[in-house]
């Protein structure tokens, strides 16, 4: 959801509304999908990365106000917390070299930031959690002042009606709660879009879907929330739990979160955007003037704005996205399952192995989603989450196996020849899949370094965990802008 929103308060007749407007849409959509010329000639794809800010002491710094005013660059957004900043980078194609390009601009851009950030104390991260936020952090006036921000936390709260309740069993526990969701802030993401036709936009999702885990696994960065080891990638769980509108009853009566894995393999894309209509009413019941069905009829481009903004408020982990692109609407995979970091070079080897592993097995002669069960695929998910690269994932005619094995084994090879199909440079798939290779043949992703990293601070320098964390963030920092993959990283 990355629209302004002033509206702060709704009405029932802004919801009855809205509620009409947004299933006139579903029926434009749907039309649409049956003989509109949607973009597919040249799938493009895309990048963004969320950031963290810390300062001099590796404290989160809430400063991206001044700091956006600084950098005055569009490509650079402001997010949840003021902490807080998101990176887009231009879409382009990844034939040939356009992963070494996408490497030269996301280098440049994050360069340019942190000289920018450096005059006001702070300097960027890139991590899935930042290790070194507390509870005293994660508060509604750490929230982002776009007043967007304010009126979903309002929405989210009032819908649920009593505090979030935070529990997250690890390697330790985390068990608290809060009145706002400013501790989804926590959760920094490296999102991947890719276009795809209409026809073939089940494939991919359903594809996505079920690499979930393997992608998870291979590229966890996320181990400590409050100074807690938790999960391997606890993002995952704590924005399942950060943004959930419903208390325990509407729980046990199965009602679906909005941060939802799904339940079912797909058939079309019209499949998620009527799942979201169905199921979820609306948070942000804001309606446009556009009239769909008039401007369809007259030849032109519906822009859907009720429909979209609606999926924006259901937080799938690999989202449909319906786009106007120079005149021309598109459909987009946004793939939301990785952390950020810990370098360009690290986000760039997950992207690649996503990318090349989507085409491979949606363009596979027998499905993956006809011999995985759905059910496998969500479990594989969330155990890939907690357990990082010690996951056991659950695979077709291979049963229980460890993720580094299936990695190396099977989806390495699957996901070079889908990169082959992108065109993409055999030098640059060979760079970046050797990244991933290396991670399993070594065991080591964020997660793992940073584990290691704070237990060597604490057995071997005797500090206790909060001073751990810091020193940890510290060289993390510095390591990261080397631009080496996190499994050369010493431990020290």
């Amino acid at each position: 959801m990355g629209r302004d929103v002033e509206q702060g308060a709704f009405s029932r007749e802004d919801r009855v509304r809205y509620r009409q407007k947004v299933r006139r849409c579903l029926d434009v959509f749907a039309l649409m999908l049956d003989d509109f010329g949607f973009d597919a000639d040249r799938p493009t794809t895309g990048l963004e990365i969320e950031l963290n800010l810390v300062d001099s002491s590796a404290e989160p710094a809430m400063r991206n106000d001044q700091i956006l005013a600084d950098i005055a660059d569009p490509l650079f957004q402001p997010e949840l917390g003021q902490f807080n900043l998101e990176l887009n980078a231009p879409p382009r194609l990844i034939e040939g070299n356009g992963f070494a390009d996408y490497e030269q601009d996301l280098r440049g851009s994050l360069s340019r930031a942190d000289e920018r950030a450096a005059r006001s104390d702070a300097k960027i991260v890139l991590v899935g959690i930042l290790p070194t936020l507390t509870e005293r952090h994660l508060v509604e006036d750490n929230l982002s002042t776009n007043q967007r921000y304010r009126v979903l936390n309002d929405q989210i709260v009032g819908a649920r009606g009593e505090d979030i309740e935070l529990d997250i069993r690890g390697v330790e526990r985390l068990q608290t709660h809060t009145d706002s969701i400013a501790p989804e802030a926590a959760c920094t993401s490296l999102q991947l879009h890719l276009q795809v036709a209409p026809d073939s936009f089940a494939d991919y999702w359903n594809a996505s879907q079920a690499i979930a885990g393997v992608q998870v696994a291979v590229g966890a960065n996320s181990p400590f929330l409050y100074g807690r080891q938790l999960w391997a990638e606890t993002r995952i769980a704590l924005f399942e739990q950060a943004t959930d509108t419903r208390p325990d009853e509407l729980k046990a009566q199965g009602v679906r979160p909005r941060v939802w894995f799904g339940e079912r393999w797909i058939t079309s894309i019209f499949d998620l955007f009527e799942e979201n209509v169905r199921y979820f009413p609306p948070l942000l019941p804001i309606c446009e003037d556009e009239d769909p069905v008039e401007v369809l009829h007259g030849g032109g481009v519906p822009e859907l704005g009720e429909l979209r903004l609606h999926n924006g408020t259901v937080y799938r982990w690999n989202r449909p996205v319906y786009d106007i692109m120079n005149g021309r609407p598109h459909l987009r995979v946004e793939n939301r399952v990785l952390p950020a970091g810990p370098t360009v070079v690290d986000m760039l080897a997950n992207a690649a192995f996503y990318f090349g592993l989507a085409r491979g097995l949606a363009e596979a002669e027998r499905p993956i989603w006809s011999q995985l069960t759905f059910s496998s695929a969500e479990e594989n998910f969330h155990a890939a989450a907690r357990r990082g690269m010690d996951a056991v994932l659950h695979w077709p005619r291979l049963g229980e196996v460890p993720v580094t094995g299936l990695v190396l084994d099977v989806l390495l090879p699957k996901a070079a020849a889908g990169l082959d199909r992108f065109g993409v440079a055999p030098a640059e798939r060979d760079r970046l899949l050797g990244i991933i290779e290396q991670r399993c043949r070594t065991g080591r992703n964020g997660a793992v370094w940073q584990t290691e990293a704070v237990w060597a601070a604490e057995r071997q320098r005797g500090m206790d965990r909060d001073a751990a964390l810091h020193h940890m963030v510290q060289r993390y920092a510095e390591l990261q802008r080397s631009n080496e993959p996190v499994h050369t990283w010493p431990v020290d």
